[in-house]
């Protein structure tokens, strides 16, 4: 097993627009968490696309990356993901060469293949609604052409994006992107922050089936974690009831803005939803440094992750700078982590 110090560790941020903030207050917050990440020395900085959700502001997702790639100058500035059934291949292509000429050697684009909302919402995006995202794959090769010197060869072309080396990155909770990405021999991240329950067949299978491609010579793994860090596991478990509250939100139909912790959910939710909610984040590391170093080993260690992205809906700005600043410290191993300041 790997150290976790040869693990790269990376950030997803969904610019959570907390209870009493702002849109505007909430990039300002992404903006500076993406410079105290670059700081700190992780190796990317993603975002993601959600729409009609009131607590999630990166709906126009590239954009949100050029405001975040601007303000910041080495650390690599992607989607996690974008959710291409919502958009035609050929406007992607342009976003992203576009952020790739601007930002040259700096841009990821990761891709999904659900609506990143409901359904009302997906007809309003005007995407194709077949269901199942049956035209995902062919979407898929139509994007990489457009990457490809010379273009698809059907006369339209990817201005600017032609020619320009964009990483492409497949995401999933499921056994279908994990398939689709071993097949075209892309790297494959999992979405086992919010949706763990296939985290391990997906890798299984991935692993198992892929092919190596003029893209990638052998599988690679990236899994993402929710990480709730504090000077103390009480504190640490204070600052995860935010989240806790707004999953129970989503599965009560309900979706809201990022509340404030509280001191105990026990009087917030019902058993049977506190079970489908701890389900659901079940891939969290919650607690002091210590803690929070042991789950992350054991985390790395049972999926061989060649990658950790860590998510973090901290209610409180402060506290989830300091949050990430306990996992770049555990990471690092340069300094004890339970002295580190803000």
């Amino acid at each position: 097993m790997k150290p976790l110090s040869e693990i790269p560790f990376s950030v997803l941020d969904l610019s959570p627009i907390r209870e009493g903030g702002t849109a505007a207050e909430s990039f300002r917050n992404t903006l500076a968490l993406a410079r105290h990440a670059e700081r700190l020395g992780f190796h990317r900085f993603w975002v993601a696309e959600h729409h009609s959700l009131p607590g999630i502001a990166s709906a126009a997702t590239a954009v949100v990356i050029g405001h975040v790639a601007g303000g910041t100058s080495r650390i690599r500035v992607g989607s996690g993901g974008i959710m291409l059934p919502n958009h035609a291949p050929l406007v992607i292509a342009e976003q992203f060469g576009t952020l790739e000429a601007i930002f040259p050697g700096r841009i990821d684009l990761g891709l999904g293949r659900a609506p990143g909302g409901d359904t009302q919402t997906a007809r309003a995006l005007r995407r194709h609604l077949g269901g199942s995202g049956d035209r995902f794959p062919q979407d898929l090769q139509e994007l990489m052409a457009y990457f490809r010197p010379g273009g698809p060869g059907n006369g339209v072309h990817a201005v600017p994006g032609e020619g320009l080396d964009v990483p492409i990155w497949l995401l999933g909770s499921s056994d279908f992107s994990a398939r689709l990405a071993a097949e075209v021999g892309l790297p494959f991240a999992f979405a086992s922050h919010f949706a763990p329950d296939f985290l391990h067949e997906a890798l299984a299978l991935y692993r198992r089936y892929f092919e190596p491609s003029g893209h990638l010579d052998r599988p690679r793994v990236m899994v993402a974690a929710n990480v709730f860090a504090a000077d103390t596991d009480a504190a640490a478990r204070r600052l995860f009831t935010s989240a806790q509250q707004q999953f129970l939100s989503l599965v009560r139909g309900t979706p809201g803005l990022l509340p404030p912790p509280v001191e105990s959910m026990d009087r917030v939710w019902f058993p049977h939803e506190r079970a489908h909610v701890e389900r659901m984040t079940r891939c969290s590391a919650v607690g002091s440094p210590e803690t929070v170093r042991r789950w992350l080993e054991q985390f790395a260690g049972e999926t061989g992750a060649d990658e950790l992205i860590l998510a973090g809906q901290i209610y409180d700005h402060s506290a989830r700078l300091r949050s990430f600043e306990i996992a770049a410290a555990i990471h690092e191993r340069t300094v004890p982590v339970a002295t580190q300041s803000v």
